[in-house]
């Protein structure tokens, strides 16, 4: 008992020669509320988002491609496995906390010569056994217990890693929706125009062979008939770019990106308003975006493992016994005599290694550091987000309405050209320009509508979507960050 007194506090001793690195938290100071956002009242919550939240545009073509994009994305698909691999990690590292035991059975026999210094009777002999091992080590520093932890977090961490691949898969599928809806109605506007600029050409030339036109008139009409034509090639383009990179977020097969293509109906003739900054909000923030919740666990994982290694360098206590049979003949094997049994435990102590302990130690506090660091910039990043987005929306929509007011402004410019070049008080190539601003304008609201719908969307990724989170019994441990 004196001698295993000794053999602990010395292992006592030599643990306390390793630094051991304290776990760290995050000090980031928040706002109270977002610009333009009502302040949060005492007792009252942030308003949840939508979790399914491109269904506030009201675009059923768009909801079926986001089923289509859920089930069969690739992203999404890798993101599942990462999830069943560190979910069998955490079974694999679970089960080190709890006993093993094998049945192991063993038939022998041998014969030895009977020439030798030493000659056994009965030769040849036979031996049989069959016996059950058990193992457990004690887990008394929490060795286990933190590398327990350090697996759930990571399974932690590999969820909200879906959800982040979800929310970027959501905005891109919506994103390029809307571009491939304006590219759309930017291709019907060209069209048309094209179909008018032909006809206005063919009554140019009309006129230049009756002597009331000049040529010039006539290669400016041809000029603009060209450009338009120009506009219809570029959109072409345009909308086959969309359409194969919207078929790869859903997940559809080389054969479908050849053969197959995406329709684009008509953009809303108005914008779908934009969901409403909740208050108190950016305190939620950090529950709302699973980017920082999947951040959040990787740092949890690292401060457990920091736990783990500092339990090791504690001695071992382990547990190990067998009960079993054995027996020179087969039919003897389950008497009672036969009975085998053994109990044996065991403390072991690392004396040297090299330094290999400390620097394991060390190691994992550097990884704790550099996975906070990590986790604050993403936090600055995400507000950068939120702010960039909230003003992206305020100003889309500003200028949405301004390019509405320029293209009515314009189309009353050139119906004003048409009457005065009719009339004679004008030539024609102030109808020209004021037509070619005309379809600019026009196409420049389409770009704006887009561009207010994608905004929207970004507005919604930025605030995270309102992704539920997880259940209570998978939250990984807070990362305290300061509000104000």
């Amino acid at each position: 008992m004196r001698n295993s007194s000794v053999t602990l506090l010395s292992a006592l001793l030599l643990a306390g020669c390793v630094a051991l690195p304290q776990t760290r938290e995050a000090d980031l100071p928040l706002p109270a509320a977002w610009p333009d956002a009502p302040p949060l009242q005492a007792g009252e919550k942030g308003a949840p988002l939508a979790h399914e939240w491109w269904k506030l545009f009201r675009d059923p073509a768009l909801d079926t491609l986001m089923d289509e994009a859920l089930a069969h994305n690739a992203d999404l698909k890798l993101a599942a496995a990462r999830i069943l691999e560190a979910r069998a990690g955490l079974g694999a590292t679970r089960a080190e906390q709890y006993p093993s035991a094998q049945l192991s059975t063993e038939a022998s026999r041998s014969r030895s010569t009977e020439r030798g210094q030493m000659t056994l009777p009965n030769n040849p002999a036979s031996n049989f056994n069959l016996s059950l091992q058990a193992a457990y080590e004690l887990d008394l520093w929490g060795r286990y217990a933190r590398a327990t932890e350090a697996a759930r977090a990571d399974l932690l961490a590999s969820r909200y890693g879906r959800e982040v691949a979800r929310l970027s898969l959501t905005h891109d599928v919506a994103a390029a929706w809307f571009g491939l809806t304006a590219v759309a109605a930017q291709t019907g506007l060209a069209q048309d125009t094209l179909a008018n600029r032909e006809e206005a050409l063919a009554l140019q030339r009309l006129r230049v062979s009756g002597g009331v036109s000049s040529e010039y008139e006539l290669q400016q009409a041809e000029a603009e008939l060209a450009a338009t034509r120009a506009d219809l090639a570029r959109l072409e383009q345009a909308r086959r770019q969309t359409e194969l990179a919207l078929a790869v977020l859903l997940g559809r097969s080389p054969k479908a990106l050849v053969e197959d293509s995406i329709g684009a109906g008509k953009p809303p003739v108005e914008p779908a308003p934009p969901p409403a900054v909740p208050a108190g909000l950016p305190s939620e923030l950090l529950r709302h975006r699973p980017d920082l919740q999947q951040a959040e666990a990787q740092l949890a994982a690292a401060q457990a493992r920091i736990a783990e290694a500092r339990a090791a360098i504690y001695p071992d206590l382990s547990l190990t016994a067998y009960l079993g049979s054995e027996s020179k003949a087969l039919s003897d094997l389950f008497s009672g005599p036969a009975t085998i049994w053994g109990l044996t435990a065991g403390l072991v102590q690392t004396v040297f290694n090299a330094g290999r302990t400390e620097a394991v130690v060390q190691g994992r506090a550097a990884r704790q550091e550099q996975l906070l660091i990590q986790y604050e910039q993403a936090v600055r990043q995400a507000f950068r987000e939120v702010l960039d987005a909230l003003v992206a929306q305020r100003q889309a929509a500003e200028i949405d309405a301004a390019e509405a007011r320029r293209a009515e402004a314009l189309t009353r410019a050139a119906e004003l050209a048409d009457l005065r070049y009719r009339n004679g008080v004008a030539g024609y190539l102030e109808v020209l320009d004021a037509r070619r601003n005309q379809y600019q304008a026009r196409q420049a609201v389409i770009d704006a509508r887009r561009a207010r719908l994608t905004a929207v969307a970004g507005l919604s990724k930025a605030l995270g979507g309102g992704w539920d989170g997880t259940p209570e019994e998978e939250t990984a441990p807070a990362v305290a960050v300061k509000t104000p």
